[in-house]
């Protein structure tokens, strides 16, 4: 998090949010991680065990300390406990995932039928790729429509991202937050500036393998939880009403085991 930030460099709690969920007639949320500590994952959990609508946790753990696998058990057992994320989009190696020595990590969290949340950027996109074809049978979500580079937009980038978010859809199981995209945006992040990308996600994923995210608090650089929700249901407002549920609800409930 950027250091004495207005907005990010505070705490933020469940009441936070609580006024915005019920305008928005959400009643159950999805709680990630955002520091690399398993210190974190637990005080995240404790939230989730105070707050009746936190219906799940995505952690982390060290993928690259074997040691840490005493950990993802033991958080395993925690009824509210999803699965992790590393994060991997501020790491310097982008080949990162694919060493041989964080492979352990994903095999356990198969063994353990835990999710696996994959947050980088495009350049990430063919890694991914051969991540997830390397384990077909692990649970993964691509974490805000892995962040298209809205500020150095062009016919090249573009492309280059959809045709990779096109082979994660066609080769994997992977479902895909429709998320951050607002935060990704420079200062236009109007239905007409977002489209592009929306419609590009929900041609090659479907409905039935897209959720839609907050990415609450850190949208608040942008605009307010409402403000993005609203946008949000605009640019899906050409789904009918089975498919409009399973982004906004069905997708995550099912994807997360969310009862």
């Amino acid at each position: 998090m950027p250091e004495n930030d207005t907005v990010l460099s505070r705490p933020y709690f469940p009441v936070n949010l609580g006024s915005a969920l019920i305008s928005a007639g959400v009643s159950k949320t999805v709680l990630v991680q955002a520091a690399p500590s398993v210190e974190e994952t637990e005080y995240l959990l404790g939230i989730a065990d105070a707050t009746e609508h936190v219906a799940k946790v995505v952690g982390w753990i060290n993928f690259e300390d074997p040691s840490h696998h005493k950990h993802l058990q033991r958080f395993a057992a925690h009824p509210k406990f999803a699965g992790v994320r590393p994060m991997i989009q501020d790491l310097e190696d982008d080949n990162w995932m694919l060493r041989d020595e964080v492979q352990w990590a994903y095999q356990a969290i198969i063994d353990l039928d835990l999710t696996f949340d994959c947050l980088g950027f495009p350049r990430h996109l063919k890694n991914f790729h051969t991540l997830l074809r390397r384990y077909p049978t692990m649970r993964a979500v691509i974490d805000h429509c892995m962040k298209p580079q809205f500020r150095e937009h062009s016919d090249d980038n573009f492309e280059y991202w959809a045709n990779g978010m096109a082979a994660l859809a066609a080769d994997t199981t992977a479902f895909c937050k429709l998320s951050g995209l607002v935060t990704e945006a420079d200062s236009d992040w109007s239905v007409s500036a977002l489209r592009p990308y929306t419609d590009q996600v929900l041609n090659v994923f479907g409905a039935s393998r897209i959720m839609w995210g907050s990415d609450w608090p850190v949208v608040r650089l942008k605009c307010e939880y409402d403000n993005w929700f609203s946008l949000a249901q605009e640019l899906t407002s050409e789904l009918s009403a089975e498919d409009s549920t399973r982004v906004f609800s069905g997708s995550a409930t099912d994807f997360y085991r969310i009862t």
